[in-house]
Parts: C-alpha cells; sequence; structure tokens
C-alpha cells in the first residue's frame, strides 16, 4: 500500500534525528562479537576523483574536512536560486518495527510561502533489519506506482529556516543541543542533523561550507578514503561510531555536497536503521519541471593521480 505522500519526509526526519530515541533499546556489542558490517551503500569500485588538499597524506579528519570545506566549488544550483521553488530527489531506506521501507520522494517547495508538490514512489517492505541497499535497487523506483500531494501555502517547511548561520558552532547548536555534548550519543546526533539538513533542504556554496566544518568537530570522526555509493557516484568517505551505531557519509570533494549516508546499529538488534542518497537538488520554475538525470551529475573530469578502485569486493551480507 502507498504511504500518504508526507510520510517519507516525516520518517526521514525522524530516522536521521530521532534516532537518538532508540539508543535505549540497543546495548554496544560485546567485545567478543563481531560488529554488523559498516560499508551500506558505498562500495570502493568507482574511479574516484579528489581535491588534492583533501586527499593528501597525514591529515586529520578534521583537517581533511576543513581542506573540503576551504575548497567547495559552486554547482548548477547555486545560480538558480531565484527559481521559486527548492527541488529535491532523494531515495531512502528506513527501518520500521520489522521490516526496512525503501521510499523514492521529490518534492518541490515554493521558498515563499512553503506550497509545493510531493511525488512518492514505495517499494514493497523488505522483512527483517539486515538489509544492505543493492545497486539494483535504485532503478526499481520506476517501476512502483506513483503517488501525488499537492500542498497549499504552508503545508512544506525547510528543515532549519533560512537564513542558515555560517558559523558552525551556531549551526551545530541548532542540529544538536549543546546541553547534549557530553553525551554517548552527541556525535551520532551532530552526524545526523547534518545528513537530515543536506537531505531535505538545498544548501548553497557557503552553507555546504559551514556544513562540512560541524563534520570536522565531531568527537571521534573518522576517514575511510575515497569510494562510490550504489549508483556509482565517487566521493571521500567519513565514519562516525557512536552510541551503538556507526554511520558513513560519502562527500564529493568538488561541491562539498553529501551524496549519500548510511547507519547501522549494533546491539540486541543489529542491522541497518536508515540509508539516503540524495539524487538530485537544485530549483526549478514549476513543480512540473525535473532537473537534469542525477546519473550524468557528480563526474567532473579525471584529477591526475585520481585511481580506479577495483579490487574490493561486493558487499555481502
Amino acid at each position: 500500500m502507498i504511504a500518504t505522500p508526507t510520510a517519507p519526509t516525516r520518517r526521514l526526519a525522524v530516522s536521521l534525528l530521532g534516532s537518538i530515541l532508540l539508543t535505549g533499546c540497543h546495548t554496544t556489542t560485546p567485545a567478543h562479537q563481531k560488529p554488523p558490517p559498516t560499508a551500506p551503500a558505498i562500495t570502493d569500485s568507482r574511479v574516484v576523483v579528489t581535491q588534492p588538499a583533501a586527499a593528501g597524506p597525514g591529515l586529520t579528519p578534521s583537517q581533511r574536512l576543513t581542506a573540503l570545506a576551504d575548497a567547495v566549488t559552486a554547482t548548477p544550483g547555486d545560480t538558480t536560486t531565484a527559481r521559486p521553488y527548492t527541488y529535491l530527489h532523494t531515495q531512502s531506506w528506513t527501518r520500521a518495527t520489522n521490516a526496512i521501507t525503501r521510499t523514492d520522494l521529490r518534492q518541490w517547495r515554493r521558498d515563499t510561502d512553503g506550497s509545493g508538490q510531493e511525488k512518492v514512489r514505495r517499494l514493497p517492505d523488505l522483512p527483517g533489519l539486515n538489509h544492505q541497499p543493492e545497486r539494483h535497487e535504485p532503478a526499481l523506483f520506476t517501476q512502483a506506482p506513483e503517488a501525488t500531494a499537492k500542498h497549499l501555502s504552508g503545508g512544506l517547511h525547510p528543515y532549519l529556516s533560512e537564513p542558515l548561520p555560517s558559523n558552525a558552532h551556531t549551526l551545530a547548536d541548532m542540529l544538536a543541543p549543546r546541553e547534549l555534548a557530553n553525551e554517548p550519543a552527541y556525535p551520532r546526533l551532530l552526524a545526523n542533523g547534518v545528513v537530515a539538513l543536506a537531505s531535505t533542504q538545498y544548501l548553497n556554496q557557503a552553507q555546504r561550507a559551514t556544513s562540512l566544518r560541524v563534520l570536522a568537530a565531531i568527537p571521534g570522526i573518522t576517514y575511510r578514503g575515497p569510494s562510490a555509493d550504489i549508483v556509482g557516484r565517487t566521493g571521500l568517505t567519513f565514519t562516525i561510531t557512536a552510541d551503538g551505531s556507526t554511520s558513513q557519509l560519502l562527500v564529493n570533494p568538488h561541491s562539498g555536497e553529501i551524496l549519500a549516508a548510511h547507519e547501522r546499529l549494533s546491539g540486541r538488534r543489529p542491522g541497518l536503521f536508515s540509508a539516503v542518497l540524495i539524487l538530485e537538488r537544485g530549483h526549478t520554475t514549476d513543480t512540473a519541471t525535473t532537473l537534469r538525470p542525477w546519473q550524468a551529475e557528480h563526474r567532473p573530469p579525471p584529477y591526475p593521480g585520481s585511481r580506479r578502485l577495483t579490487h574490493a569486493p561486493p558487499f555481502r551480507r
């Protein structure tokens, strides 16, 4: 059955920012147990083009993200902000009670009054919690029935009100309460806040740089190197492990856009918690217009020294 068109938006926000509410139900995996796999919709299998400042050796994860923020380049969407509608296209895999839901969402939001339109496609839920998003799944959404919902003024809201702060500390306080900074869940909550912001709201060049600086300040963030998501887009992978959760974020090394994110839980009910592909983002003149195909995006010319990652085996459960 097709969910109501507004449900995916709420579900994504709940799964990403509200994940802290489930921490009491999941205990840390004992040392003698092997934790669940944490390389989600990201596989080392494509040509990766990187900025030299961010990909150089000897940098800490924080320094690497700061270098990315300092070198963020403009995207076509940064030049079309005068158009009335913000357009976002995402695909998400989200934990329900005992199943994984799969949703394709296209949203057009009129920035002046919050009116707009959503188009939703749902694939059948998958029983169990240990599903791993696979390469063939994104294309399956085109075969699913589509539900359309039109929203009157005030029906659609940005994740955070514009204008967003340019200071990373201020933005971090809006994404995760500072009073939780000493709690084990704080890194997880802050990372999920950045993902929720990027997947529900258009971020311009300066805002992308600020969000990367928020990530740079997350305690314990690590760098896992260049990789690609399940639709073949390449970037740099950063990981946050905290409070029985491991999240991976794939970042475009040129534009600073978050391309994909994935979170898995350990503990009593291990498995996938949420995954999202951010496929298209920009601005349109009306609710009937989409952007150029996402398959054609994020493919800058090869940078000298970029390497093809060919030896990593495909993920197996």
